[in-house]
């Protein structure tokens, strides 16, 4: 009976160092934070052309830059990328890359461009959604396009039409529950691309794209510049302009994990440094300030912005007033500092954000911008009407 008693325990106490051993290695795991950067096009899909390159070349580019800047100075961090190579990637074995490793983050990297003979530069970031412009709808029509070079894409994609406006409809109706921190990511990488990299901000849109469609976890795709316009297509494929737009997407990802790891832990050991110290953050010669890229206040892209509160000091990040946003920007008006939450172009998409955070403030309202310049909100909402008007 003894020696039975002392079998058990031993099996017992074994189990138990088992199961502990497990549970350790789990908790270990658990501490990887997983990214996906997801470079655009590859292969026999060469994406945009312009005069001198591809953008399949310049997405992989940058993206190899970005997931280098990561594993160098993050090492909590896992870098999956969906192509390291010139090679053709469908876009739901994209997702399904992302989706399979548990992705904390999905960054998918494009590269623009402008039909006919406009002359447009900067930088935007999406996330899913229904379009609400023509423009935008262009955009999404572009990148899925991609699908075309599969020959069972009408199978793979429930009969989506990439090049048909109908096909689109499904996005209004989708419910996406990691929207919040995708938009908020979006905004901080617009910030950046706007003062570390000194790029023309086109700010941040929704539109209906397959490849964030289909990843379960926050999603954004970037359009780093536009390859139709012979100057920007210069400073992309330039050592110092690809550097630059790297560590402006870097830097963006560094914010956006800085701010998780304070809401879920408190603490965070991430310290961002700033943006004049980075190699490769000075803009070009070439590259074109908000005001060289649109003299005339018509051509500048209205951005709508949620104005929380205001202080007569400059209030830190994690200030109590702000309830435990992140992502509070503010903008200065005489001796008044006044803070504000969200950024886009979609009058209807801040409404929505306003109405998000009315709980924690009551007298948010909304607030639009051209450029750097705050303007009348009467007159950039029928602005916006009117171009969206159908």
């Amino acid at each position: 009976m003894m020696r039975l008693s002392k079998n058990f325990l031993f099996v017992r106490l074994l189990y138990i160092s088992l199961w502990g051993f497990l549970l350790s290695g789990s908790s270990l795991w658990a501490k990887d934070f997983v990214v996906v950067i997801d470079p655009g096009h590859g292969g026999r899909d060469p994406g945009a052309v312009g005069k001198i390159s591809k953008e399949k070349d310049i997405n992989l580019k940058v993206a190899l830059k970005v997931g280098d800047l990561i594993k160098k100075n993050c090492k909590d961090v896992k870098v999956i990328y969906t192509r390291s190579t010139d090679v053709f990637v469908a876009l739901d074995r994209r997702a399904e890359i992302a989706n399979n490793a548990k992705a904390d983050l999905f960054i998918s990297i494009h590269t623009d461009a402008a039909s006919g003979s406009k002359t447009v530069r900067g930088a935007s970031t999406w996330t899913l959604g229904l379009a609400r412009s023509d423009a935008n709808l262009e955009v999404a029509k572009r990148e899925n396009a991609v699908i075309l070079y599969e020959s069972d894409y009408q199978t793979r994609y429930a009969g989506f039409n990439p090049n048909s406006a109908e096909s689109y409809i499904i996005f209004e109706f989708m419910q996406d529950k990691y929207m919040e921190h995708s938009v908020h990511l979006a905004s901080l990488m617009q910030k950046e691309f706007k003062t570390t990299c000194k790029r023309v901000d086109r700010g941040v849109h929704q539109a209906g794209f397959l490849v964030l469609k289909a990843s379960a976890m926050p999603s954004i795709l970037i359009e780093l510049g536009f390859i139709s316009t012979p100057e920007e297509e210069r400073y992309l494929n330039s050592e110092q302009g690809m550097n630059t737009l790297a560590n402006g997407i870097y830097r963006g990802f560094l914010q956006y994990k800085k701010e998780q790891e304070l809401r879920l832990t408190g603490v965070s050991q991430i310290v961002i440094p700033p943006a004049a110290s980075e190699p490769g953050s000075a803009p070009p010669q070439t590259s074109v300030t908000a005001s060289q890229e649109a003299p005339s206040h018509s051509d500048e892209e209205i951005v709508f912005k949620v104005q929380i509160l205001s202080a007569n000091r400059l209030l830190p990040a994690n200030d109590k007033s702000f309830k435990g946003l992140k992502g509070v920007d503010h903008y200065k008006e005489g001796n008044t500092y006044k803070y504000t939450y969200g950024a886009s172009a979609d009058y209807n998409q801040i409404q929505q954000t306003r109405r998000s955070i009315s709980a924690q403030f009551k007298d948010a309202f909304v607030v639009a911008f051209r450029g750097d310049t705050k303007m009348d909100v009467k007159e950039a909402i029928e602005i916006f009407r009117k171009q969206n008007k159908k």
